[in-house]
């Protein structure tokens, strides 16, 4: 379970150089918050940070944004950057209903979906990360060839998502229902606290990649 309560996490945002404070402002312009023409990459429900951390500090050459919706959450991305500073990652604290008012057209080459949310009640769907009214929201920010890869250790979320991706027009090019055994994709996998979690009790993890 998320930690929602820790003391302080707001304000320590609030004056953290690793997060952007008003994003909005920087709609279109976040190559040269970089300071560079690198591909931006972002992650939705970034947890602690231990995905795209990794993933930052493996590819110097793409810009990333973290986004995260719980102060306490981030709080401990922040603490890890603080002792493991990158340069090409930057945080968000936003609820990601609002992505469009922060990215422009074209603006994203990739997102990166994990263990997201379920939502389990029917009424609450349209608030699943994967959701056709969230994939609407990917269509107005990704590139071209942008893609969206999502990965999960809940099969019914997967299978809306599967449905969700079809009803909507996306074109999924790759699909597997056990990451871990599967050769190809795994290869290079990095995984998330929650991955490593779900994987030690023998869960299986759902990972699909898909495109407009």
């Amino acid at each position: 379970m998320r930690l929602r309560n820790i003391p302080g996490s707001r304000e320590t945002i609030a004056n953290s150089s690793w997060c952007v404070q008003q994003p909005e402002q920087t709609k279109g312009h976040w190559q040269e918050l970089f300071g560079s023409n690198h591909p931006i990459h972002i992650e939705i429900g970034m947890g602690k940070g231990q995905f795209i951390m990794t993933l930052a500090a493996r590819n110097p050459h793409i810009n990333y944004i973290g986004i995260e919706k719980y102060s306490s959450v981030l709080l401990r991305g922040l603490q890890k950057m603080e002792e493991q500073p990158l340069d090409n990652l930057r945080f968000i604290r936003m609820d990601a209903e609002t992505i469009v008012e922060i990215f422009d057209k074209y603006e994203v080459e990739r997102i990166y979906l994990n263990f997201s949310d379920p939502w389990p009640k029917d009424r609450h769907a349209k608030r699943r990360l994967t959701s056709r009214e969230f994939l609407a929201r990917y269509h107005q920010i990704l590139a071209p060839e942008g893609q969206v890869e999502f990965k999960t250790d809940n099969a019914s979320l997967f299978d809306f998502s599967l449905e969700e991706a079809a009803q909507a027009g996306w074109r999924l090019t790759a699909v597997t229902r056990d990451l871990h055994h599967d050769a190809s994709l795994n290869e290079g996998n990095i995984m998330t606290e929650y991955e490593e979690r779900f994987s030690a009790l023998g869960n299986p993890i759902h990972k699909l990649i898909a495109m407009r």
